[in-house]
């Protein structure tokens, strides 16, 4: 079964490795017969800051309106980023702050009871890179993908997996050829 599946890249770097993780598992998408878009996060123009909060909406810059036009369109979301100080990227956040608005993600019921997850029926996949090995990350910081998987994706409707890869510290050109064939399984699975 073929799927529309979004690839974004949630590093500002334009060469990361996790771009090239991302290219790996948007070729293995294509090699399975699927259809996909793919962002990087550093190509990308637009103020990551909320000047107002949320009580003025700022103007959406083409590059925010594509983005949520590829999230519509997707039925598989997959975000790739670097675990810094336990968490996003500030550009990435500041990419949810922005176009994860009401009336594309959410909307809130008009009793101010609940919301309703504009988003529902679509499935994620976010994989976070890290310096330090998976397991010892959660031993000493606890998990700090909540914020991505339930705070954001699973408020607007996504199911969403979670994938921590590591350690990225140091890695040699053979773990790193390694990963990026895994990514590309990745891909070819909708893993």
């Amino acid at each position: 079964m073929s799927r529309k599946i979004f690839v974004l890249v949630g590093h500002p770097d334009t060469e990361s490795m996790c771009r090239e993780f991302g290219m790996a598992y948007a070729d293995g998408a294509r090699g399975g017969g699927n259809e996909v878009r793919f962002t990087n996060l550093g190509d990308m123009k637009f103020d990551p800051i909320l000047h107002h909060g949320y009580k003025v909406i700022q103007e959406l810059e083409p590059d925010l309106k594509k983005f949520q036009e590829d999230v519509r369109w997707c039925d598989h979301f997959v975000i790739i980023y670097p675990s810094w100080w336990s968490t996003m990227p500030a550009l990435l956040k500041g990419l949810f702050d922005r176009s994860w608005l009401p009336a594309f993600a959410y909307k809130f019921l008009p009793s101010g009871f609940g919301w309703k997850r504009l988003l529902k029926g679509r499935t994620a996949r976010v994989f976070v890179t890290s310096d330090s090995a998976p397991l010892l990350a959660r031993f000493l910081f606890g998990d700090n993908t909540n914020e991505i998987q339930d705070g954001t994706l699973w408020f607007a409707g996504f199911h969403t997996k979670m994938k921590k890869v590591g350690p990225m510290r140091k890695i040699s050109p053979e773990d790193k050829a390694k990963w990026k064939a895994r990514f590309v399984q990745y891909g070819r699975k909708v893993y």
